[in-house]
């Protein structure tokens, strides 16, 4: 969790606090490898995490094609695509954080992250697979939730950049929606196919609480993003004006 919602976003901070002010001439001259490596993050990456069968390396995968809208968003150079990759920063640790917090849910009771040792689950952990299901539907990107706005404010930004980028970048939804939702499917529905999951005890009171603060976050940034874009507005338009003075212009 501290990985994927903290440490990955340094990074990220780094493009944004160091390479784009300091050096803006360079963050023009070289936007296109940029925006190739973060286009292969986004669809080659997503493939990828496809047909992964532990579940962690499938979330994994699938936090690295999602930052791969991040530097997209940088690099594209508009106040759209910039704004919405901050936005997908934050939302990113959101549900990464908690679909990882999921899946250690699930290993301190099975001692497995493998895809095949699951099947059922929601007949024995009800409410426990309705909060995986909200993250699940989040990381697919789902409107009204943290995982649509971010993402679908780069995607709109690189259509504005150019049409045929978008469309590739567009493209990562599908990926998304099909490897979160197939592992979604074989680990929590369907028949219990080993005494393991019969075995399983929903949630208690500390898990519970843990997943719905989660839970309001992931819901709350998906239908009222607007404080976060409000506080970052300045910073991203300076930032452009800046870059917008490089030489090569």
């Amino acid at each position: 969790m501290v990985l994927a919602a903290i440490m990955l976003k340094l990074g990220a901070y780094g493009f944004l606090r160091f390479s784009m002010p300091i050096a803006p001439d360079a963050a023009r001259e070289f936007d296109w490898l940029i925006i190739s490596l973060s286009l292969i993050a986004v669809v080659y990456i997503g493939l990828v995490a496809l047909v992964q069968q532990d579940m962690k390396k499938l979330v994994a995968y699938s936090s690295i094609a999602h930052m791969g809208f991040v530097t997209l968003g940088f690099f594209i150079f508009n106040e759209l695509g910039v704004a919405g990759a901050l936005v997908q920063m934050i939302s990113h640790g959101f549900v990464s954080g908690a679909m990882f917090l999921c899946i250690g849910v699930l290993y301190d009771r099975v001692h497995s992250r493998e895809i095949a040792s699951y099947g059922g689950v929601v007949n024995t952990m009800p409410k426990f697979a309705a909060f995986a299901l909200l993250f699940a539907m989040a990381n697919c990107g789902l409107p009204a939730t943290a995982g649509f706005v971010g993402e679908w404010m780069v995607i709109l930004g690189t259509v504005k950049y150019n049409f045929w980028l978008g469309a590739i970048a567009a493209s990562a939804l599908i990926f998304g929606a099909a490897y979160t939702l197939w592992m979604y499917k074989r680990v929590y529905f369907g028949a219990i196919t080993n005494d393991h999951v019969r075995e399983l005890k929903d949630i208690n009171a500390r898990e519970f609480t843990m997943l719905a603060v989660l839970a309001v976050a992931v819901i709350w940034m998906g239908v009222y993003p607007k404080p976060f874009t409000d506080v970052m507005q300045v910073s991203v338009t300076e930032l452009l004006k800046h870059v917008a003075t490089s030489k090569l212009n």
